[in-house]
């Protein structure tokens, strides 16, 4: 019974291929465009928070505080109020894994007739642990390296390809600020931050050795930021209070006194960052997903128009003995024939559309299971829906009044 109606529905979309093919076109559309914009906004989601957590995992950073100058109070990292021994403290709190102290600036860097701008980070060994950064190639620095301000360096992919090229940087000597510089080792791929910015662009040296030849201060032993990598995330809300109390101590700052130094939990930024961009990715959803409602309203105009078109075949077959279940089942059926059929090519080009923004644009996008899912379960609703009430007015007809039709 159900191939027969098939048949019989499949037939009569054949008949008006033209019309059939442009009614499943505003399904076709709306899929692709809920499978497109449902990507895209999984892609930023993804992107968003590979970024923040290729900083590093249960990461807390500490920065130099505020000064005011002339009235006027600076930002963040305004004055050097952290030492490396604010940064040993703070290793010595319960819950803290390791940390990192930090100072960091432009430079030029030359080998041979190349030269590049770029910036520079002088930092201890625990850095790279730290930021989950790997080395392509050669070694990290040794403790007696950091402890005695040797003029070693790390550099990124990007500064190697600038100033050799295709050959092997590990080995040659640079020069940083006019001082030469061995290169010990290769950083693999990082990437791009969230503001655009590539992390491989970069060089790394002894933190000593970045104060007191790069970077010069008149407070001895000042660092810019201080990494500091939690043993789990269940401690970082603590840790991150522990900090601030002990800072203060150390600090000497009274009661009143504001904070010199700011303390951002990562945990927090990427649970602010994915709900943003989580919120984004529905939206996008629910505004492709409008399209998909007016193609199903095209899909009732059209099958309004086609029951007014057959309602003497629809007599003649109540006259023969059809039941008013299956005049109904036969246009229902032909509605969400018309439906899935486009959705499954909309799925088709939504995936294709993707692909293509993805390569030609550098839109990121992510194809998951779930818009596809989604978009086709919407298609068939929508044929549902949509196709009930003019299935519902064909087999209320009379069949003599259907015979009589002179339409």
């Amino acid at each position: 019974m159900i191939l027969s109606l098939l048949g019989e529905a499949l037939q009569a979309m054949a008949a008006n291929r033209l019309r059939t093919f442009l009614t499943a076109l505003g399904i076709i559309i709306g899929v692709a465009a809920v499978v497109l914009m449902v990507s895209v906004g999984e892609g930023t989601q993804k992107q968003v928070t590979d970024s923040i957590r290729s900083m590093g995992s249960n990461l807390l950073i500490v920065r130099s505080g505020s000064r005011t100058q002339g009235g006027v109070r600076m930002g963040a990292g305004g004055t050097p109020t952290l030492t490396e021994m604010d940064a040993q403290a703070i290793a010595q709190l319960p819950g803290t894994l390791m940390t990192a102290p930090m100072v960091t600036g432009g430079v030029q860097v030359i080998y041979g007739p190349n030269n590049w701008s770029t910036s520079a980070v002088g930092t201890n060994a625990n850095f790279l642990r730290i930021r989950n950064w790997d080395l392509a190639e050669g070694r990290d620095f040794t403790e007696s390296e950091i402890q005695g301000g040797m003029r070693v360096a790390l550099i990124g992919q990007d500064v190697a390809t600038q100033l050799f090229g295709i050959d092997d940087p590990v080995g040659q000597v640079i020069r940083i600020k006019q001082s030469p510089f061995r290169v010990i080792g290769l950083l693999s791929v990082k990437g791009q931050t969230l503001d655009g910015r590539s992390q491989d662009d970069t060089i790394i040296v002894p933190l000593r050795t970045a104060q007191r030849q790069l970077f010069g201060t008149q407070f001895q032993g000042t660092v810019a930021f201080i990494l500091v990598q939690a043993k789990s995330d269940s401690v970082m809300s603590s840790l991150q209070r522990n900090i601030e109390l002990l800072l203060r101590q150390r600090h000497h700052l009274g009661e009143h006194a504001q904070d010199d130094f700011t303390v951002t939990n990562m945990a927090e930024v990427t649970e602010t960052a994915t709900k943003i961009t989580g919120m984004l990715s529905i939206l996008l959803g629910a505004i492709a997903s409008i399209s998909l409602f007016v193609g199903g309203i095209g899909i009732m105009n059209i099958m309004m128009v086609s029951v007014t078109e057959r309602t003497r075949e629809i007599g003649i077959r109540m006259a023969l003995g059809a039941r008013r279940a299956d005049i109904m089942l036969q246009f229902l059926m032909e509605s969400v024939i018309i439906t899935v059929s486009g959705g499954i090519i909309g799925i088709v080009g939504g995936i294709g559309l993707s692909l293509l923004a993805h390569r030609m644009f550098n839109i990121w996008t992510l194809i998951s299971s779930s818009p596809v899912i989604l978009a086709f379960g919407v298609s068939v609703a929508v044929g549902i829906f949509f196709g009930l009430y003019p299935a519902h007015k064909a087999s209320r007809m009379r069949p003599i009044d259907a015979l009589r039709y002179q339409g």
